[in-house]
C-alpha cells in the first residue's frame, strides 16, 4: 500500500510541474505578443496613416504638375510619360519614409530598391536605351508627327512617336515600325522641315536644237502642273554638256505630298511637250574620217 501511494504521488508531481511549466511558456508567449503589439503598434498604425496622407499628398501633387503641363508647350506623347514616371518616384520616396517609421532601417531598404533596380535595368539594357533616346527625341523634336523623314533606309511619313519606338508610312503604304535607339544613333533627314521639296529631273536634246525654246516648253509644262509650286518658283538650266547632247535640268518643287506626282506626272509631260516640239533624245553620235587614199 504505501509502494502505491508513492507512485501516485510521484505521478500527480509530475503531472503538476508539466502543467506549470505549459502555463509559464503561454504566458511567456501572451506576453512577448503584448510587448511587441505596444512596441510596433504604434509605428504600424503611424505607417498607415503617413501613407494615406503621403498618397494624397502626391496626389495633389500630381494634379498640380498635370495642370503645368497642360498650360506649358509639352509634347502630347512625352507629357504622360513625364508624369507616370514622377508619379513613380514621388511613390518611392514616400514608401521608403514608410519604412523608416516602421522601424525598417532606410539604408537596407535603400539598398534593395537599388539591387533591384539594377536588374530590372540589366534585364532590359536594350529597352532601356530605346526609351532614352525616344525621351531625346520627344524632348528636342528633330521631327514632330507628320512629317517626312527618312532614317536608316527608310523614308516615310511620321505617324507615331512613342518613348520606345517610332512609326513611319511610307509612299508603299507600309507601316515601319522603328526603335528610336537606331534612329538617334543613324542619320535623320527631315524633308518637312522647310515646307517644300525641290524635285529634280535630267532631259537631254540633241546639240544643234535651240535650247531656249527647249526651256520654254519645259517652263510651260511645270507652270501649267497644278502639283508644282510656283513659289519657290521652278527653274531649268543647262546641267551638262554631254557626249551625245546637252542636258537640262528642270527645278520644280512640289510639297511633300505630290513629291511623287511630280517626280512622276511632271517629267511624262516634259517629256511629251518637248517630243511634240519636235526635240529628240540625243542619240550616240560617231564622227568617221576617211583618209585620202
Amino acid at each position: 500500500m504505501q509502494t502505491t501511494e508513492k507512485v501516485i504521488d510521484t505521478t500527480v508531481t509530475t503531472t503538476t510541474e508539466t502543467g506549470g511549466t505549459i502555463m509559464d511558456s503561454l504566458g511567456s508567449f501572451f506576453n512577448s505578443i503584448q510587448q511587441g503589439a505596444g512596441q510596433y503598434g504604434l509605428k504600424i498604425v503611424g505607417g498607415i496613416v503617413a501613407l494615406i496622407i503621403g498618397l494624397w499628398i502626391i496626389k495633389i501633387i500630381m494634379k498640380a504638375i498635370r495642370k503645368a503641363f497642360d498650360k506649358g508647350n509639352i509634347d502630347t506623347t512625352l507629357k504622360p510619360f513625364l508624369i507616370t514616371l514622377m508619379s513613380f518616384l514621388l511613390k518611392v520616396l514616400l514608401f521608403i519614409s514608410i519604412a523608416g517609421i516602421v522601424g525598417i532601417p532606410t539604408a537596407t531598404f535603400a539598398a534593395l530598391l537599388a539591387a533591384v533596380g539594377l536588374a530590372i535595368g540589366g534585364a532590359f539594357n536594350g529597352s532601356l536605351g530605346h526609351m532614352a533616346a525616344g525621351v531625346m527625341l520627344l524632348i528636342f523634336k528633330p521631327f514632330k508627327v507628320g512629317d517626312l523623314i527618312e532614317t536608316g533606309g527608310k523614308l516615310g511619313f511620321v505617324k507615331e512617336i512613342s518613348v520606345f519606338v517610332t512609326v513611319l508610312e511610307t509612299f508603299q503604304n507600309k507601316t515601319e515600325i522603328i526603335p528610336n535607339g537606331t534612329i538617334t544613333s543613324g542619320t535623320i533627314t527631315n524633308l518637312t522641315t522647310i515646307g517644300n521639296l525641290r524635285v529634280d529631273m535630267p532631259f537631254g536634246i540633241q546639240y544643234g536644237t535651240d535650247i531656249e525654246k527647249a526651256k520654254q516648253v519645259v517652263m510651260d509644262v511645270m507652270k501649267s502642273d497644278h502639283n508644282v509650286l510656283q513659289d519657290p518658283s521652278p527653274r531649268v538650266a543647262v546641267n551638262n554638256l554631254g557626249a551625245n547632247g546637252v542636258e537640262l535640268l528642270a527645278l520644280p518643287y512640289a510639297t511633300c505630298e505630290n513629291y511623287w506626282d511630280v517626280y512622276w506626272d511632271t517629267r511624262q509631260k516634259i517629256v511629251e511637250a518637248l517630243g511634240n516640239a519636235s526635240y529628240d533624245a540625243p542619240l550616240p553620235q560617231r564622227i568617221v574620217t576617211m583618209k585620202p587614199s
